[in-house]
């Protein structure tokens, strides 16, 4: 299942140059990952108060090209791989036809100490 999501590109986002700052990148595909999982009905806030939260624990990305003040941008999120242990997603951000940035990234969840977990069997179910 692929899941889009769509972000504008303000002011804020850019840096000197006009173009979107490179650590932006990484707040708009975090938004995208969050949606996706809240549209596949994971209650991140029901699992934070029993005590388990996801974290993001690699990403590799490679930036393609600039995206610039008020863009209107596509994240594309999809499920690479799914074990016990972690969740790892393929993002891409495009501007129409163009890829300007893509992302691997394994999540792992963890529990009130810090320490990782087995990804609970319920959102193992809804990937």
């Amino acid at each position: 299942m692929i899941h889009t999501f769509r972000v504008r590109v303000y002011y804020e986002d850019t840096d000197m140059g006009g173009v979107v700052y490179h650590a932006n990148y990484l707040k708009f595909i975090e938004r995208a990952r969050s949606d996706y999982v809240r549209n596949l009905g994971n209650d991140q806030n029901a699992m934070r108060e029993e005590g388990i939260v996801w974290v993001v624990r690699r990403v590799e990305a490679d930036f393609l090209a600039p995206a610039k003040f008020d863009d209107e941008l596509e994240i594309e999120t999809s499920v690479v791989s799914l074990s016990g242990v972690r969740l790892t997603m393929a993002q891409v951000v495009r501007r129409g036809d163009t890829d300007l940035f893509r992302a691997t990234v394994t999540a792992v969840c963890i529990n009130k100490d810090g320490k990782p977990i087995r990804l609970p069997a319920e959102i193992r179910a809804l990937m």
